[in-house]
């Protein structure tokens, strides 16, 4: 290939970094703050902190059409509002999936949100670790590859994480669920606490904890300009006070006062360039949303932080002679092995008695059920892994009126007093990794900006289904087991990709013949290249993995810096 030299020059960095969500944020903070001078690109618009957040403080009635989206709005966002959360409230953070496509083989919700901070503004804030129990699984069981990492070599990481972004929880002392370094717990109401206590007693080896969240819950002595969780549990508009993690309000500005950082929006990476002759990646192109110019950008070290599939699809582009299939993939694993966590399947039920007690505020957190299938003496024979539970008890609100047949005073009256007492769990299930759930590029359908999209074939196969069905028995188990009344089980069944939890396509392995990272996240045939979101994933745990790749970033950012002061990366 030939290079513009005088456009090098001019567009030279030490490191960029794709992208800036949950992962994208981190690489910025890490590698500036260690002195690089790094380039931060984001497909789509720019938004800083509290400025951009337009509906933050807004009450229900100052939302048009009762906060949902309008029929003429739907026609935008006919794969986004498969979720049910995208409203007027936060309509800004997701995607318009017109101008987005990409080819459903089989049915895949993939729920996005392309402007400065990413999924980082919506994200649900769940926080926990792996454990060996996780990163042994598939050599244990048999599926997919073995991780090239174990437990200890991540978990410094996630101390330095969680200490820095603020993860409040309880100490359980759980081998497969560790515990972190926590700010204290949000309280549990009463329905909870009684449902803990007769669970513990009634079920060996199950506990039931508060939710661990990246909510600020006593005052960051490292970062006073966060403020204490204000328990309104409007996050998905954006916090103005900072109190849950997200890019915005933490990492970005981080690396933007360290004077290292240029921070480009509306910059659509769509490959790598890859030199024939040096054997390694200089730079990535990039088409400018907003002037649809093609500029080039060069740096001896890049982290691709797209997301998931955005990161593939870069290397899925990244053609040479050497790499005619996608930049790295040798292994031809790129694309495959996607996972997601299902949910949506569980059980509610009524409580009886408590009516003389209610709770202050509105909690952005509920209870967890740690895994407890397939571990210690609990195992099963229909399906491997194992899942957890999120949810939790609330009394009925106001818009229980919507159905009463009172009216006028009557009616006043009786929304005047909280409502009855309900209660519930649903599970989050760990999918396994499968060669044949997999992305593909396709040339034939084409985005907004003409450039190739995405062909998503993957289903729950035979183990999902499953252990689906033991999610809803066991919830109900529990909920009759601590007294609830009319417990009802439901499936709320839901396609590869609603839990929003994408995984795999690019995975960590030992092997350069069945993996595409290695420990370091540095894929195997192009060493300056690291991958550090969901693609990483070797397989999916059932914990909500956001803090895994936080702590997989700022682990691989110092080993980058390191290699690059050796030389090994020029």
């Amino acid at each position: 290939m030939n290079l513009n030299i005088d456009a090098e020059k001019q567009n030279k960095y030490d490191a960029i970094v794709v992208g800036t969500g949950i992962s994208g944020g981190w690489a910025a903070k890490e590698l500036t703050e260690k002195g690089l001078k790094t380039l931060v690109l984001e497909r789509g618009r720019d938004v800083k902190h509290i400025v951009d957040y337009p509906t933050m403080t807004k009450d229900p009635w100052q939302l048009p059409h009762a906060g949902k989206l309008s029929h003429e709005e739907l026609k935008l966002y006919p794969v986004q509002s498969r979720t049910f959360w995208v409203n007027q409230a936060n309509k800004h953070f997701y995607v318009n999936d017109l101008e987005n496509p990409y080819t459903e083989i089989k049915p895949f919700d993939w729920i996005r949100g392309y402007h400065v901070g990413g999924r980082s503004i919506i994200w649900g804030k769940q926080t926990y670790r792996l454990s060996d129990l996780d990163f042994e699984a598939n050599s244990k069981d048999g599926m997919g590859i073995d991780w090239p990492i174990r437990y200890k070599d991540i978990s410094p990481w996630y101390d330095y994480v969680e200490s820095y972004i603020g993860v409040s929880g309880r100490a359980e002392g759980l081998v497969h669920l560790p515990d972190g370094k926590f700010l204290p717990p949000m309280e549990m109401n009463c329905v909870e606490e009684v449902f803990r206590d007769q669970v513990s007693k009634k079920f060996d080896g199950r506990k039931v904890t508060i939710g661990r969240v990246a909510h600020v819950t006593s005052p960051l002595a490292h970062d006073p300009s966060r403020g204490v969780c204000q328990s309104r549990n409007l996050c998905d508009r954006g916090c103005p006070y900072g109190a849950y993690f997200s890019s915005n309000a933490s990492t970005l500005p981080a690396a933007m006062k360290t004077g290292n950082m240029t921070l480009r929006p509306y910059s659509i990476v769509h490959s790598i360039i890859y030199d024939e002759k040096m054997g390694k990646a200089v730079g990535v192109k990039v088409l400018d949303a907003e002037t649809k110019e093609e500029i080039d950008f060069f740096a001896p070290v890049l982290f691709l932080n797209a997301s998931t599939l955005g990161s593939t699809f870069i290397l899925l582009n990244s053609v040479s002679s050497r790499f005619p299939n996608g930049l790295g993939n040798a292994s031809d694993q790129l694309g495959r092995n996607l996972m997601d966590h299902q949910y949506r399947a569980g059980a509610e039920g009524d409580v009886d008695g408590f009516e003389d007690r209610y709770y202050v505020g509105r909690r952005p957190n509920g209870i967890y059920i740690p895994r407890f299938r397939n571990v210690g003496k609990d195992k099963r024979t229909d399906y491997l892994r194992g899942f957890g539970y999120q949810g939790g008890g609330s009394r009925e609100g106001w818009m229980r009126g919507v159905a009463e047949l009172a009216f006028g005073a009557d009616l006043k009256e009786a929304l005047t007093t909280p409502g009855n007492w309900r209660f519930g769990i649903t599970g989050f299930g760990e999918c396994l990794p499968y060669s044949d759930n997999r992305v593909t590029l396709n040339k034939d359908k084409r985005d907004i900006h003409g450039l190739p999209t995405l062909s998503v074939d993957a289903e729950w196969k035979e183990n999902e289904k499953a252990m689906r069905k033991d999610m809803k028995v066991a919830a109900a188990e529990m909920l009759e087991a601590a007294g609830f009344k009319n417990v009802k089980m439901y499936d709320g069944a839901d396609n590869i990709g609603l839990g929003i939890h994408e995984m795999g396509t690019a995975r960590m392995g030992l092997d350069p013949k069945t993996s595409v990272l290695n420990k370091w996240n540095q894929v195997h045939e192009v060493p300056n290249v690291f991958v550090t979101d969901g693609a990483a994933m070797t397989s999916s745990a059932c914990q909500n993995p956001s803090l895994t790749y936080m702590a997989m970033t700022a682990r691989a950012a110092d080993h980058a810096v390191s290699e690059l002061k050796k030389g090994n990366l020029k």
